[in-house]
């Protein structure tokens, strides 16, 4: 089998590596016409910022990786990075790790579903541009299957595993209803923005962000669909907020215990959240001893991030059965790929023994008669045949007497002289399969 893949990844790799080596869109259709038809017969190429990986089967019986790797590095015009950066996996192995990185137990982030959606779609640009082929296709397709019944059967992918995602997750402990909340994250830096995305992405009522920088703020204001606040006006306006999420590279304090007990009076006794997710902390940690106020920073939610990041890492073993039944399935299917022309030959051979048979009376008895031992005749053939073809399907997907299927079904092409009576394009396409995984 020489289905091989070819990846640089998070693990093997820094992250300025694998951005020197990450393929856009339209990279990603040139490089296809750089590999395809000289390097590889078929494949899929996947690039996101964890992984560039190379999938396929080389045009050559000799799997030789190393041109490969060459026009990757030259295609992208990097230098100074060793192949040792690259990991490569052959035949059962190449399957196994796509299937592991479909479920997302290969991610940097355990059980990140969004990888499998980044699978679908180059799977789609490889199928479009006529690269991936139909053993490719079958291997893909069960890659998907792999990684909806992860998410289905499993709960790898549950449980907020990012500070800014756990911060919202407790809000919605606290509050039942975000929609009608409103809510201010100030600061407009990645984890900033993680936390804006997570609360439009769960419907609050009304969301406002401010930051040192007024043209950072209103950058990202665009991109969440929220109102800015002035970041020297912050005192101003806490009380308007039920919900504070603060996340600034500040070296001190941006928010007092004073400032927080003015905006509780001003509430009425209505509860404020505050979540404090900066390093160092942004607002001071006194005000989580004011009544009202539900006060978490990034000691208490770092817990909740390690207790759910060790449930997922729980829920490897029941993903890797999954992939082990979807190989088994796959391999059965693969396997069936030796019996399936000795099978159709054979019923061609008693076919044509039936046909002869019944060319020869189709004179000699009432149109009434020969109609009843045609049927008669298909009847007898699919009897004598039923429990052969059956256990030869049976021991192929199995996997199981390999040996003994493969010795009967040379037998049984000697026996019959099978080899001179296949069925043309049929068997052909078969074998032309198969030869791809020898």
């Amino acid at each position: 089998m020489n289905f091989v893949c070819i990846s640089i990844n998070h693990k093997t790799s820094s992250v300025g590596v694998l951005e020197s080596l990450h393929l856009s869109a339209d990279e990603t259709e040139k490089f296809i016409s750089v590999l395809k038809g000289i390097y590889l017969s078929e494949g899929v190429i996947v690039s996101t910022c964890n992984r560039t990986e190379i999938y396929g089967f080389p045009t050559e019986n000799k799997i030789d990786i190393t041109p490969i790797i060459d026009q990757l590095l030259e295609f992208k015009k990097v230098d100074g990075i060793s192949k040792n950066n690259f990991s490569v996996y052959f035949s059962c192995g190449a399957i196994k790790h796509l299937f592991s990185v479909a479920s997302g137990i290969e991610s940097m982030v355990v059980g990140d579903s969004q990888i499998l959606g980044q699978i679908k779609s180059s799977f789609e640009f490889a199928l479009s541009h006529e690269f991936a082929g139909t053993i490719t296709q079958k291997i893909f397709e069960a890659a998907l299957k792999i990684g909806k019944k992860t998410i289905k059967e499993t709960t790898i992918c549950e449980g907020a595993v990012t500070v800014s995602y756990a911060a919202v997750q407790v809000v919605e402990k606290i509050f039942a209803n975000l929609n009608k909340k409103s809510a201010l994250v100030i600061g407009a830096g990645e984890t900033g923005e993680l936390a804006a995305i997570h609360l439009r992405d769960k419907l609050i009522g009304k969301l406002f962000v401010a930051n040192r920088t007024f043209s950072r703020a209103e950058e990202l204001s665009k991109k969440v669909n929220s109102q800015v606040v002035p970041f020297d006006k912050l005192s101003e306006f806490l009380h308007q907020f039920d919900i504070i999420i603060s996340a600034t590279s500040s070296e001190s304090q941006i928010i007092s215990f004073e400032e927080i007990n003015t905006a509780i009076n001003k509430r009425k006794g209505t509860p404020i959240v505050i979540m404090d997710i900066a390093v160092p902390r942004d607002i001071d940690p006194k005000v989580g001893e004011l009544e009202n106020v539900f006060y978490h920073d990034m000691d208490s939610l770092n817990i909740i991030v390690q207790q759910n990041m060790q449930k997922r890492i729980e829920q490897i073993p029941f993903v890797l059965k999954i992939i082990m039944n979807e190989m088994v399935s796959f391999f059965g299917w693969y396997n069936t790929l030796d019996v399936v022309p000795t099978i159709k030959s054979l019923r061609n051979f008693f076919d044509e023994i039936r046909n002869d048979e019944l060319d020869k009376l189709k004179h000699k008895v009432s149109i009434e008669d020969f109609e009843k031992i045609e049927d008669m005749s298909k009847r007898l053939i699919g009897r004598i045949l039923h429990n052969p073809t059956v256990k030869l399907r049976e021991y192929a997907e199995s996997g199981t007497k390999a040996k003994e299927v493969i010795t009967n079904t040379i037998l049984l092409n000697e026996l019959f002289n099978l080899e001179n009576k296949t069925n043309g394009k049929a068997n052909n396409d078969e074998n032309n399969l198969k030869e791809k995984f020898e």
